[in-house]
């Protein structure tokens, strides 16, 4: 996958050169897209709304960028200007490529894009849908996993880490079941490739407190001490 870096006023925007787009910053908003008559399904994802669209290159998932917590209050979308290659979505999308490369289960990345206002900017991102795949938190809600599925998610948490790779949000809600049952990993914002270390374990306990609180919050949820021991039956053996 090469890059393939396009510039406009006020912002720029980094994408995989073999999409055979004349990239403009409309093409990451939904109204854009229902504009040319095309489908576009909106859902609730993550810190706001992410976008569905068909387009001729596949379906591809529009992400608008923004806060989290107390400090959504005051800036929502807005982040501090630091450089074009220090903005979220050109890491985010940088490090995507990189992990699709190494064929590990990640969406491919199709394109990112900044635009600057003074000294912030705001971010978005666009990657292609996984068919079929939905949230493990969802799943959970409706019907139990079996145990072949807790080692699997546990295998492929481990083939990232043993790739370096530092999820700073790894929740139930981030790591997704396609209709095979294999497991995949999205939002890689804040992420990076780290050296091995004490924050393999913190990861893990992100998780199993993200399926603890799912838990506590829906009591129809399929999660039980048994599950958690599973997932760790398949993160320590070798990855599959």
């Amino acid at each position: 996958m090469r890059e393939r870096l396009v510039t406009n006023p006020g912002g720029a925007i980094l994408a995989d050169e073999a999409v055979a787009v004349d990239w403009s910053p409309g093409h990451f908003e939904p109204g854009f897209w229902r504009g040319r008559g095309m489908s576009v399904e909106d859902l609730p994802g993550g810190r706001g709304t992410v976008s569905f669209v068909r387009t001729g290159d596949g379906e591809w998932v529009l992400r608008h960028y923004r806060r989290g917590g107390m400090v959504a209050r005051f800036f929502d979308d807005h982040y501090l200007w630091q450089g074009r290659n220090r903005t979220r979505s050109f890491r985010e999308w940088r490090l995507l490529k990189r992990l699709f490369e190494l064929g590990l289960p990640v969406p491919r990345p199709i394109a990112a894009a900044w635009r600057r206002r003074g000294a912030a900017y705001t971010a978005d991102l666009i990657t292609l849908r996984i068919p079929g795949a939905r949230p493990l938190s969802r799943h959970l809600a409706e019907a139990a996993l079996p145990e072949r599925g807790w080692a699997r998610l546990g295998a492929c948490v481990r083939r990232f880490h043993d790739a370096g790779v530092y999820h700073a949000d790894l929740t139930a809600h981030n790591l997704l079941l396609d209709h095979a049952g294999h497991p995949w990993l999205l939002d890689f914002d804040r992420g990076r490739i780290r050296h091995q270390g004490a924050w393999r374990k913190s990861n893990l306990n992100r998780l199993l407190r993200s399926l603890n609180k799912i838990s506590m919050e829906n009591p129809s949820t399929q999660f039980a001490p048994g599950n958690w021991d599973m997932l760790m039956v398949g993160y320590d053996q070798s990855p599959a």
